[in-house]
Parts: C-alpha cells; structure tokens; sequence
C-alpha cells in the first residue's frame, strides 16, 4: 500500500561548534555557451539552502562568467567542444570531482553532447554516489533509455527532477505504454521502473521513490519562469549533503522551494517574478520551516 507522506522532513539544529565541512559538499555541473547562468543559479541556490562547500563545474569558456555571478562557491574549469559544452576529455575530471563531494547536481544548461552524455553515463556507474539529474541530464537520459539503457545498469543513488515535457521524453524512452495521464500514476510506475526518486514538477509537484509519495502544496504560477528549476535542483542538492536521505530531500526541497516562490509572488508579482526572485527568498522560506 502506498505510504502517503504529510509531515515535512526536518533538519537538525546547527550544533555551536559547527563548521562548513559539517553540511556537506555539493558539486554542480553543467552550463555552456549561452548558458551559465544555469549552473550558477542552482550552485547559489545550494549555498543559500545551507551547503556548507558547493562548486561550479563548467566549460572553460564560460567559467569566468559563472564565477563572476557569486564569489561565496569556489568553481571548476572543464575541457570543451566545439559546441562549447563539456568535452569527452574532460569525463575523467568530472568524475573526480563527483567523487570528491557528498552530492552531484547534473545538467542546468549542460547541452547534450557527446561529453555530457558520457560525463553522466560514466556517473550513473559509480555505486557511491549521490546524483541529482536535471535539465539537459535529463535530456541525455531520455536519449539513451530503452531495453539496456541507463535505467537497467545504474548503481548510483539517483533523484530525477523532470517537468511534464521532460517525463515525457523519458517515459517514451523506458516504456513501451502510452504514459498514464494521471501526475501520479505515472511518478509511481517511474520511479519503480528506474530505481530512482522522481520529483514530477508543475502544479502540486510529486514526490515519490514508488513506496511513498508527497504531493506538494507550496508554489504559484509565477514559478513558471526559466531558471526555476535550476534553483530547485541546487535546493534539493543541499539539502542531501546536510544529511537528508534523498526522498527526504526532496519533498522538503519542493516545498521550500515552492515556498520562497510564494514569499516572492507577495512581493513582486506572479507576473514579474524571475528565478532570481526565488533564490532570494530562500533565507525567508527556511525561517519559516521554524
């Protein structure tokens, strides 16, 4: 019987003698031309959500404007293509760098070329890590699904953050079926197929690992803006490298996420509402946990 979940997860009060190695390491990689903001709004996110480390991966060439955007994460520079996405050389060095943090946040502005889809598949392989796919990893994914996919050889620990247009691509890539209109149905069959959480995005967000789901109550039509869910994915990031289990992670990260949406709708307007609105209001949206 599915456990339906209610009650929000809740962090553990900071100790006195705390340090920033005590709430996790969170590494996020993606961004390329035309698109670093991406990367640097969910690496922001992270640290406005209580990471304690957080670095920026990207393509060489658009480092310096992803590190201009917030001085408080410290980046990584990765070789690139021609396209100006990350490179098949530089796999090795995002391995690395996962393997040096507690959690992985993959795909705000990625692309989707060749070194993207190896740098995941390479990933998805690694039994220890913790993996947060959004975005163009979740494109990539989509790509290389059906009968010996990713889904059938993953080791990693894997959250899954698509919206509708997204879980579609995906759902005709592991399913022969036509996807179920119902929001739930469909996160529940998922995330049994692939062994992953899936947080389905849009209006009341699921939540689900196919034993429990969370149908979140948080957020307005004003988060309907590009960025949005590059602010949640750094959210849910954080949120594991302080402690949460996955699941956990992620429905309190829908929710706060959704939240600060809220707080900035009040103030500025569903209308006029941007990501950046969204990251700005976290501080507020986590006091209001209390």
């Amino acid at each position: 019987m599915m456990q339906r979940i209610t009650e929000l997860p809740k962090l553990a009060v900071r100790a006195a003698d705390s340090h920033k190695g005590m709430f996790g390491r969170v590494l996020v990689v993606g961004g390329s031309v035309g698109f670093s903001g991406a990367v640097a709004m969910a690496a922001r996110s992270a640290l406005r959500s209580g990471a304690g480390l957080v670095c920026a991966a990207a393509p060489e060439s658009v480092l310096p404007i992803v590190a201009a955007l917030d001085p408080c994460y410290t980046t990584a520079a990765l070789n690139e293509d021609a396209n100006g996405q990350i490179s098949m050389q530089a796999v090795n060095s995002v391995l690395q760098l996962a393997k040096e943090n507690d959690v992985t946040a993959f795909g705000p502005g990625a692309g989707t070329g060749p070194g993207v889809s190896e740098s995941l598949s390479i990933l998805l392989n690694e039994s220890e890590l913790k993996l947060v796919i959004d975005a163009d990893g979740l494109n990539v994914l989509a790509a290389n699904g059906g009968v010996g996919g990713w889904h059938t050889r993953k080791k990693a620990q894997c959250i899954l953050t698509p919206h509708p247009g997204e879980m579609q691509r995906l759902w005709n890539s592991v399913f022969r079926d036509a996807m179920p209109s119902d929001r739930e149905q469909c996160a529940v069959q998922f995330a049994q197929k692939t062994e992953a959480i899936i947080v389905l995005k849009g209006n009341r967000t699921v939540v689900t690992d196919s034993e429990k789901v969370y149908t979140n109550i948080s957020g307005n039509p004003g988060m309907a803006t590009g960025g949005s869910g590059d602010v949640l994915t750094g959210v849910i990031a954080a949120l594991i490298g302080q402690g949460l289990s996955l699941f956990d992670a992620a429905v309190l990260g829908v929710y706060v996420h959704g939240r600060a949406g809220d707080l900035a709708a009040d103030e500025f307007g569903q209308v006029s509402l941007i990501a950046t609105d969204i990251i700005e209001k976290l501080p507020a949206a986590f006091k209001s946990l209390r």
